[in-house]
């Protein structure tokens, strides 16, 4: 009981751009120009992919749902953190953090294993082209984007038990602009190693796990591809993999360096300007590989307008 007179915190603080102060007004009009172009572009993405009937393929539909995910997580973090920069009183309730947390969690998880079954998509498509449709059937599809939400949740929840089951009666001063892992674990009172060590195994899990599956992949593939005997048909083999391996460099890139480091290397200041980049820029920057390297995907958004606009009675 020797907590007893300590308060217990039932908000947190947002300090993560405390030290750009003067520049808070200008960051909110880059931000929201940002965000609006992304909600844009995920919306053109998802529109064209549902009514382009020559779009309905296995990768096109794991594209809808990645622009899906997209736009719910850039929805969970950036107007919270838009507001927050106009704001004077820059705080959310302890519950909020929690459903937060579990929130992007849920959602960046479910994106790694998702780039997973794109990885497997590809490895099927240039490998078994003659299967390709029996073994990427509408039920399959469903079935493993099924399965990659399955296992975002389960990390997810886990994850977010074990940080807000912590005792919080210190300090509420959060070091970044939404409730990512570690800083809201440096506010926790007390912490044992094995709360840390399952919680650095289930990143583990959710980030190196598709990523070896991803390999494995592309390990067939690049097989497959050194065996095509024309260098055009390589080259069109490799292109449709292109923006994928871009997407996961990007993708798997920021978040080992968020979650898989030591705890002795962590830096506030490197966690927010990270932070920034896979929450604003990177959801900016997928969409726009997936569908400027793709001439198909180009067409059908001119089809998709031409059909929008001179409707056939």
């Amino acid at each position: 009981m020797e907590w007893v007179n300590e308060t217990l915190v039932r908000e947190f603080v947002f300090l993560g751009f405390s030290s750009l102060a003067g520049l808070q007004r200008l960051l909110f009009i880059v931000f929201l120009l940002i965000y609006l172009f992304t909600l844009g572009t995920n919306a053109i993405i998802i529109s064209t992919i549902v009514l382009d009937r020559a779009l309905h393929t296995p990768m096109y539909f794991f594209l809808a749902v990645l622009s899906c995910f997209e736009t719910c997580y850039t929805f969970i973090l950036v107007p919270k953190m838009l507001v927050d920069l106009l704001a004077q009183k820059k705080t959310i309730s302890f519950l909020g953090c929690s459903i937060q947390m579990f929130s992007f969690l849920f959602l960046g998880c479910s994106h790694s294993f998702l780039l997973a079954v794109m990885g497997y998509d590809r490895y099927v498509a240039i490998c078994n082209p003659l299967r390709y449709t029996v073994l990427m059937g509408y039920g399959v599809c469903v079935g493993l984007v099924a399965a990659a939400c399955a296992c975002g949740f389960t990390v997810s929840l886990v994850t977010t038990s074990l940080v807000f089951h912590l005792p919080f009666h210190s300090s509420n001063q959060l070091h970044h602009f939404f409730c990512d892992i570690s800083p809201v674990l440096k506010l926790a009172s007390h912490h044992s190693h094995l709360s840390q060590l399952v919680i650095f195994m289930l990143a583990v899990f959710a980030l190196i796990i598709p990523l070896l599956l991803i390999l494995v992949s592309y390990i067939r593939i690049i097989s497959a591809i050194l065996k095509i005997p024309s260098s055009v048909g390589r080259y069109k083999a490799f292109s449709t993999c292109a923006s994928h391996l871009i997407v996961v460099t990007v993708h798997y890139g920021c978040a080992s360096f968020i979650y898989l480091r030591p705890k002795s290397h962590y830096s506030s200041s490197q966690d927010t300007l990270i932070s920034v980049s896979y929450t604003i820029l990177t959801p900016l920057f997928n969409p726009m590989v997936y569908s400027l390297r793709n001439k198909e995907f180009k067409s059908a958004v001119r089809r998709t307008m031409v059909q929008t606009s001179y409707p056939v009675n």
